[in-house]
């Protein structure tokens, strides 16, 4: 999957992504800060993810988690600071959804600070509470 508006970039190749820019933007937001390295790149081999780059850099990024036959869950999305407020959190989420990959499966994601972005995006507010288990 390739998207392309002026000098920006949305790919799901995996060999354009560099861990070392995920970490820096994954680290700066409240649900990921205690990722560590290793289980940020376990994370990645075993998702579909999301680049978004401007010229050669990488900029931004999306993971999902899917069995691809009923469902998948969007996580880590991110768009450095310096390129927020031109649309591309919002492009990225509609490149996932509409994939051809995804498309015809139920999305679901959890946010406590993007409910209207992803509302822009199809998805709906519920009454639901995600329950977690930590990992032992």
């Amino acid at each position: 999957m390739e998207w392309t508006e002026g000098e920006y970039r949305i790919s799901d190749d995996k060999s354009l992504l560099s861990l070392g820019r995920i970490c820096k933007l994954l680290c700066r937001n409240y649900f990921a800060s205690r990722k560590f390295r290793e289980t940020l790149q376990l994370s990645v081999e075993h998702s579909l993810c999301y680049g978004v780059y401007h010229g050669g850099t990488q900029i931004g990024f999306a993971r999902v988690v899917t069995d691809m036959a009923t469902i998948y869950w969007i996580a880590d999305v991110s768009i450095a600071e310096e390129h927020r407020k031109k649309g591309l959190a919002k492009r990225l989420i509609r490149c996932i959804v509409e994939s051809d990959e995804l498309k015809h499966l139920q999305g679901i994601l959890a946010t406590s600070n993007a409910q209207e972005l992803f509302e822009k995006c199809g998805f709906r507010r519920d009454h639901l509470q995600l329950m977690t288990k930590p990992a032992c």
